[in-house]
C-alpha cells in the first residue's frame, strides 16, 4: 500500500505584494510628480496651449482644477471650526498665554530671518537687471494696501462671504468668494466668547468639535487622492508654462528657489539642531505635509495633514498643536510673505531702474513680518506683493511681469510655509518642556495614514488594552483619547 501526500504548491507562499515603500504616501506623490511631468511635456509638445488645450492638456487641467476645488470647498468650515476648537483647547493647556505669545514671537523671528535672506539674494543676484523682457507689464486686478487690509478685517457678514456678478453676452454669472481674514476674525471672536461664557457654551463647543471631525474626515478622503491631483496639477503647469516662460525670468526664479532652499534646508535645520532635536527626524516627520503643500499650493488645504504630522510625528501636544497649526496656516508664511515679496520688490525696483536705499530695505522687512496675515493661507501671494510695492511706492505694474510664473513659484513657497508651520510649534513645545521626545524620535514608516482613526476605533472596540500595547506611538495617543 502506498501513501500519497499532497502539499499545495501555494501553501505557505504569500502572493505578490508591493514593497512596503511603494505603498507610502511620499512615494506615491513622487511617482505622481514624475508621471505628471511626463504627461505635461507630452501635452506641450503635441500642441497644447493655455488658450487652446488638446485632449491631454484639457484632461490634466480638469483633474488639477477639480482637485484644488475639492480642497477649497472645505476651507471655510475648516478654518472656522479649527480656530474655534483650537482656542477652546487652550483651556486644557497650562501656560496657554505663554505658549500663544511664544508662538507669535517665533513666527516673527523665522519670518524676519526669511525676509533678510530674500533681501540678500535680491541684492546679490540682481534678478531684475537685464531680463530681456519687453513691455512694462500690467497692473494687477487685486491690489493690497494697509488701509484695505485693516478695513478687510471687519466682516461684512457672519460667514465672511462675498459675491460678484459678471454679465457676458447677456448671461449673468455670479461667483461666491470668501475672505479668509474675516473668517479668522469671526472664529477668534466666537472662540474667545465661548471661553468667557463657560459651561453654557459646552454644547456649542462639542458640536463644533464634532463638525471639525467630520470636515477633517472628508478632507482626509481628498488628501488620500492627492497623487491623482498631483498628476493633473504638475502636468497642467508644465503644459501651460513649460520651460520657456521660466527661462525668461530665469534669474528671478533661481533667486526665489535659492531663498526657499536656504530657509528649508539651512535655517530650519539649524533651529532644530540648536534646540537639541534630530534634523533627520524633523524632515521625515514633516515631509508628507511638505509634499502635499508643494502640489496643492494651499496651506489651509494641507492643514489637516500638517496638524497630524505635528502631533503624531513631531510629538507636539494636541491641545497646543490644535491652536498653533491652524493659526500658522493662516498667518505663518515664510515663503509667500517673506522671501517672495522681498525678492520680487527688489526685482521690480531693478527692472524699472529705481534705486532702493537702506530705509526701504528695512521697510520691506517690516512689511513682510507684520503683513503675513494678508496672504491668509490661500493660493497665491499677489496681495502681499502689492502691499509691499505700494508701501515702498514701487510701480504695481511690475506684478504683471511675474504673474506668468507665479504657479511654478507658488509650489515652493507653500512647501516652505507648511514646513515652518510645523517647525514653530515643535520649537516652542521643546522650549516649554512639553514636547513628547519619544514620539519625535520614534521610527517613521513614511505613511501619515498608518495610524488612521478608523484603525484605532477598531482596536478600541476589539480589545483596547491589547491594542494599546501593540499600537505605534501615534495610535496610542489616539487610543488614550478614545478611552478618555
Amino acid at each position: 500500500m502506498t501513501t500519497q501526500t499532497s502539499t499545495p504548491a501555494t501553501a505557505g507562499k504569500p502572493g505578490f505584494q508591493l514593497p512596503k515603500w511603494a505603498g507610502s504616501f511620499g512615494f506615491q506623490i513622487i511617482a505622481a510628480l514624475i508621471v505628471g511631468l511626463g504627461l505635461g511635456l507630452l501635452a506641450k509638445y503635441t500642441g497644447s496651449t493655455k488658450a487652446d488645450p488638446n485632449a491631454l492638456g484639457a484632461t490634466l487641467q480638469t483633474i488639477g482644477s477639480s482637485y484644488v476645488s475639492l480642497l477649497q470647498t472645505a476651507v471655510v468650515p475648516l478654518i472656522f471650526t479649527a480656530v474655534v476648537s483650537s482656542i477652546s483647547n487652550l483651556r486644557a493647556v497650562s501656560n496657554a498665554a505663554r505658549l500663544a505669545w511664544n508662538t507669535l514671537l517665533w513666527f516673527a523671528i523665522t519670518s524676519l530671518i526669511a525676509v533678510l535672506i530674500g533681501i540678500g539674494l535680491g541684492v546679490l543676484l540682481q534678478p531684475g537687471a537685464n531680463t530681456g523682457i519687453d513691455g512694462q507689464g500690467e497692473a494687477p486686478s487685486k491690489v493690497g494696501s494697509w488701509w484695505a487690509f485693516l478695513v478687510g478685517l471687519f466682516p461684512k457678514n457672519f460667514l465672511g462671504l462675498g459675491a460678484s456678478t459678471t454679465v457676458t453676452d447677456g448671461v449673468a454669472t455670479t461667483a461666491v468668494s470668501f475672505n479668509v481674514l474675516q473668517i479668522l476674525v469671526i472664529a477668534i471672536a466666537v472662540g474667545i466668547a465661548a471661553l468667557k461664557v463657560g459651561k453654557a457654551a459646552e454644547p456649542f463647543l462639542n458640536l463644533n468639535a464634532s463638525a471639525l471631525a467630520v470636515i477633517q474626515k472628508v478632507l482626509w478622503w481628498i488628501i488620500r487622492i492627492a497623487p491623482l491631483g498631483t498628476v493633473g496639477l504638475i502636468g497642467n503647469a508644465v503644459a501651460v508654462y513649460g520651460w520657456d516662460t521660466i527661462g525668461s525670468l530665469g534669474k528671478f526664479t533661481v533667486a526665489i528657489y535659492a531663498g526657499l532652499a536656504l530657509v528649508l534646508f539651512v535655517v530650519y535645520p539649524v533651529l532644530v539642531r540648536s534646540h537639541g532635536l534630530s534634523v533627520k527626524q524633523y524632515f521625515s516627520g514633516v515631509w508628507p505635509a511638505v509634499q502635499l503643500a508643494f502640489v496643492s499650493r494651499s496651506s489651509v488645504g494641507t492643514l489637516p495633514l500638517t496638524q497630524r504630522v505635528t502631533e503624531r510625528s513631531l510629538g507636539v501636544p494636541r491641545g497646543y498643536a490644535s491652536f498653533a497649526v491652524p493659526l500658522g496656516a493662516t498667518t505663518k508664511m515664510d515663503g509667500c510673505a517673506a522671501i517672495y515679496p522681498a525678492v520680487s520688490a527688489i526685482f521690480v525696483a531693478q527692472f524699472f531702474g529705481i534705486q532702493l536705499d537702506f530705509s526701504q530695505y528695512l521697510l520691506i522687512a517690516l512689511v513682510s513680518v507684520l503683513g503675513s496675515a494678508a496672504t491668509a493661507g490661500t493660493t497665491g501671494a499677489v496681495v502681499m506683493l502689492t502691499l509691499t510695492l505700494s508701501t515702498l511706492g514701487l510701480p504695481l505694474a511690475g506684478v504683471g511681469l511675474l504673474l506668468a510664473i507665479d504657479p511654478i513659484l507658488d509650489m515652493g513657497r507653500t512647501a516652505v510655509n507648511v514646513a515652518g508651520q510645523a517647525l514653530v510649534p515643535t520649537i516652542v513645545a521643546k522650549r516649554q518642556g512639553i514636547l513628547d521626545e519619544s514620539l519625535y524620535n520614534a521610527p517613521r514608516n513614511g505613511d501619515p495614514f498608518a495610524d488612521d482613526t478608523d484603525a484605532v476605533d477598531g482596536a478600541v472596540n476589539a480589545d483596547a488594552d491589547s491594542a494599546g500595547a501593540a499600537a505605534p506611538a501615534g495610535a496610542k495617543r489616539e487610543l488614550a483619547d478614545a478611552k478618555a
